[in-house]
This record gives C-alpha cells, sequence and structure tokens, in this order.
C-alpha cells in the first residue's frame, strides 16, 4: 500500500473514531478537497501529519476544525414536507388527546446551521394558531450538533438569500423572519426562543438530554456504519417516552430493531412510534 493510501487509511480511521462518519475507500478527492486550504494554512503536509497534531493537542482546535470541513451540512426548510405536516396533523394531536397538560419536548439530532428546529418552532406555532388552546403549556425543542461552526450559525439565526429560497415559502418568511440587512433575514425572537442549542456528538451520551415525546434525527445516520448506526437508534430509542415518535430522513429506515419501534404508515412518509 503506498504512503497516500496509508495517510488516507489512518485519517478514515481517526474520523470514523472521533465522529462516527464512515468514509469510503474511493473518498481520497473528498478528504483532499474538504482540506487542502486548511492544512496548508497550518503547515500541515499529510493526513497523518495532522492526525498526529491533533492527538499531540486535542483540546487545540484543529480537531473541530477538521470535523467541521467533513461535516456535509446540507440542509433546507421544512424538508420533505410532509413530516412537518404529519407532526401537525397527527403526532402533537395525539400526544395531546393523551395528556392535555403535556409540554412536548422535541429533539432535532444533527441541526446544521438551524433549518429543522426552527422549521419545527414555526411548525409549533402555525399549530397553535389553528389550536387556540390546545397546546397550553407550548413546546420545547433541543437541538443539538457536532459542528462548532455549525452551532454557531444556528445560535446566530441569520440566513442569506440562498438560504432562504430553499424550502421556505413567501408567507413564513414575512411571518416568521425580520429583514436585517440586503440579503440578510434573521429569525424573529418567538421562534428562537423555543429552540435550545447544544453541542453534541451522536457518539456520546444522551443521558443529560433528558426524555422526549418526539425525535427528528434525520439524513445524519446515513454517514454511520451499520454498527454505529444501531447503537444510535437503541440509545435514542431510551431518550424517547413511550410511545413517543420517531422521524427518520425519507431514505432512512431502521432494520431488526422491531423490539424498540413500531413502523407507523403515514401516507406520505413513515415514522417510528416507541414500543
Amino acid at each position: 500500500m503506498s504512503s497516500g493510501n496509508l495517510d488516507f487509511e489512518l485519517f478514515r480511521d481517526f474520523l470514523e473514531k472521533t465522529s462516527g462518519i464512515q468514509l469510503g475507500s474511493n473518498k481520497q478527492y473528498l478528504v483532499s478537497s474538504r482540506l487542502n486550504r486548511l492544512m496548508e494554512q497550518r503547515g500541515i503536509k499529510t493526513l497523518t501529519e495532522l492526525v498526529q497534531r491533533i492527538q499531540a493537542q486535542p483540546r487545540g482546535g484543529l480537531r473541530e476544525e477538521v470535523v467541521d470541513a467533513m461535516t456535509t451540512n446540507e440542509t433546507l426548510w421544512f424538508r420533505d414536507g410532509y413530516p412537518f405536516e404529519v407532526l401537525k396533523s397527527r403526532v402533537l394531536p395525539e400526544l395531546l388527546k393523551a395528556s392535555p397538560t403535556l409540554r412536548p419536548r422535541i429533539w432535532s439530532a444533527a441541526c446544521s446551521s438551524g433549518q429543522e428546529p426552527y422549521s419545527l418552532s414555526m411548525t409549533i406555532d402555525e399549530f397553535e394558531r389553528a389550536n387556540p388552546g390546545m397546546l397550553r403549556m407550548g413546546a420545547q425543542i433541543v437541538a443539538t450538533e457536532l459542528s462548532g461552526a455549525m452551532l454557531a450559525a444556528c445560535r446566530a439565526g441569520v440566513y442569506d438569500g440562498l438560504a432562504m429560497a430553499r424550502g421556505l415559502s413567501p408567507e413564513r418568511r414575512e411571518r416568521y423572519f425580520d429583514q436585517v440587512a440586503p440579503g440578510q433575514w434573521s429569525i424573529k425572537p418567538a421562534v428562537r426562543n423555543r429552540v435550545e442549542l447544544r453541542a453534541l456528538n451522536l457518539l456520546d451520551s444522551y443521558a443529560a438530554l433528558g426524555k422526549f415525546d418526539i425525535v427528528f434525527c434525520r439524513n445524519v445516520l446515513i454517514y454511520f456504519s451499520a454498527d454505529i448506526k444501531r447503537d444510535i437508534l437503541t440509545r435514542i430509542h431510551a431518550t424517547l417516552k413511550p410511545g413517543g415518535y420517531l422521524f427518520l430522513g425519507a431514505s432512512e429506515a431502521l432494520n431488526g430493531l422491531s423490539d424498540l419501534y413500531q413502523m407507523v404508515q403515514c401516507n406520505p412518509g413513515i415514522i417510528y412510534k416507541a414500543r
């Protein structure tokens, strides 16, 4: 095996142990394109040297920069549409019928730059407007993210015209955002205040998060190995209250966990109910 391949294999192992992200053996170009500038700025010539530098100074900030660069943060507002409609039309009414004084807790895992948790917050507002007095205790959304840069973007809650055009209707933009500069929109405080942001690696413990009625873990499990995916889904189940709901991405599915989750057909879409 060439030194270049050895470098890449070492980096692959490091990235999976650090973040759970699994790279295929044909992803050398992806790694090179995402890390070249960072490595040049730091005067680092090989991936082996990069890993050694991080291991020598694990709290020096380089590890987080590398994870930020390698994390795919493809996101948009109300992604796929139906999960948010199912939340409004089926899940919230069911939970509130069973417990009228419930204050639903929702976890948005791997929240990227904030589009998912803020879409959830807007959905909660729309539900309250359509059902006055039904959600009398309000709702809490806990949004977690591994990438420090993405968490900072989520906390800022300011989006450019390109981001605003991806999945957001003009009506929602008008209702839930303030234009703060040419081509810049800020999420309104009422939407922002429903969301609590926390740094979290999905490989770490979820114990400090508490219990949830609903978990959105969408379009992130595709980056993990089958074993890590199973472990994450098992530990997510432990955070869900009995009868709580899990929403996965449109291309993701549960395999071999029917003892923990019951599949629920929503037409369109599938969600999962904790047993």
